[in-house]
């Protein structure tokens, strides 16, 4: 599927040592794989530094595990980024994540000056970038960032719908 926001010139190639953002999307799908192996929402985050391609940090889904709701993948690989380069402000680094961020996530991104957001599935029900609500664009906001969609949609949207239709099973 191709993706459905414009990239910008930032986002236009993935980093040094990545062939394409399906590749980067590949690496968040792995931990989103592991997220729901353990009874999570398979929903998988990659932090590269921009300039570099270099892994900041990767995470899964926690919540469950973590009697955290903050434990979204997405918040634990910002903060694993943020102690992986000593400072909380990651505007050359870019997250990767199967599914839109919800509004905490993408609050989280504008706090830390994230350099840009690349995300697989949309979330129509609680979709923070471009579904529910388009809250990278909120006036008040003191931080924008580029935006690409829709990376390996279709096999990131698969992997939470499995996953749903198997509890909904395992349940009756």
């Amino acid at each position: 599927m191709k993706p459905t926001t414009p990239p910008s010139a930032l986002l236009s190639q993935p980093p040094p040592g990545w062939k394409s953002w399906r590749l980067v999307m590949t690496r968040a799908l792995r931990q989103a794989w592991r997220a729901g192996r353990g009874g999570e929402a398979p929903v998988g985050a990659v932090v590269l530094e921009a300039a570099t391609g270099r892994i900041l940090a990767e995470a899964c889904n926690g919540p469950i595990e973590a009697n955290d709701p903050t434990a979204h993948a997405e918040i634990l690989a910002l903060r694993d980024a943020g102690r992986a380069l000593g400072n909380y402000r990651l505007n050359g680094a870019i997250l990767a994540v199967t599914l839109e961020p919800c509004l905490m996530c993408v609050g989280a991104m504008v706090h830390a000056r994230i350099g840009g957001l690349v995300y697989g599935a949309a979330d129509p029900k609680a979709g923070a970038v471009s579904s529910a609500l388009k809250g990278v664009e909120l006036p008040f906001l003191n931080h924008r960032f580029p935006v690409l969609g829709g990376v390996l949609a279709a096999e990131c949207g698969a992997t939470l719908t499995r996953f749903f239709a198997a509890r909904r099973k395992e349940r009756g």
